[in-house]
C-alpha cells in the first residue's frame, strides 16, 4: 500500500494499512496514528474549559485564530489521568465523519517518532488490551522489539456531541 492509503484505514476489518505512523506514549504504552491524519504537534497551551463537555474533553485552545477542542487521550482510552509532564504536548489531528473534516487536539504524554510500518508487522487483535473498543484499534504493530497500538482517530475522536 502507498502512504496515501493510510488516509482511509479499513477499520471495519481491523486491518491497518502499511505506511507511516506518528508514534507517542500514554502511560508508558506506545501508540501510533497514520501520519496523514496529523496536522501538527504543539507544546501544551492554556486550555479554556467549556461546560457540558464529556469528562475526557479538557476544553478548547485558540491555535492561530482557530478554536480546537482538546481531548485527554488517556481518559478517552480508559487510562488513568496524569498531571502534564515536561514532554506532554498536543497532537492536532484531522478527523473525518459524515464527509466533513475537522481538527481535534489530543493530549499525549510524549511524541516518540515517525515509523514506517509494513503490513507484515501488523496484527489485527489485541487480546491483552481488552479495555479498548475494537473500533478504536487498527491493529498492533511489532517492529524492532517494540509494539505500538495503532489507533483509528476517526473512531476515537469522531462523532462527539461537543464538536462544532
Amino acid at each position: 500500500m502507498t502512504e496515501t492509503d493510510a488516509s482511509h484505514p479499513e477499520s471495519q476489518s481491523g486491518a491497518a494499512p502499511e505506511g507511516k505512523y506518528l508514534t507517542f506514549t500514554l502511560d508508558r504504552e506506545g501508540y501510533g496514528v497514520p501520519i496523514v491524519k496529523i496536522k501538527e504537534i504543539v507544546e501544551l497551551l492554556p486550555i479554556t474549559q467549556v461546560g457540558n463537555m464529556p469528562f475526557y474533553a479538557k476544553g478548547v485552545i485558540n491555535l492561530r485564530g482557530e478554536v480546537i477542542p482538546i481531548v485527554d487521550l488517556r481518559l478517552r482510552l480508559g487510562l488513568k489521568e496524569a498531571l502534564p509532564g515536561d514532554r506532554t504536548c498536543i497532537v492536532v489531528v484531522e478527523v473525518e465523519e459524515k464527509g466533513a473534516k475537522r481538527q481535534v487536539g489530543m493530549l499525549v504524554d510524549s511524541v516518540s517518532e515517525v515509523l514506517h510500518i509494513k503490513s507484515k508487522e501488523i496484527e489485527e487483535h489485541l487480546p491483552w488490551r481488552t479495555h479498548l473498543k475494537n473500533s478504536y484499534v487498527l491493529g498492533l504493530a511489532k517492529t524492532a522489539n517494540r509494539r505500538k497500538i495503532l489507533l483509528d482517530v476517526d473512531h476515537v475522536l469522531g462523532g462527539q456531541s461537543w464538536s462544532a
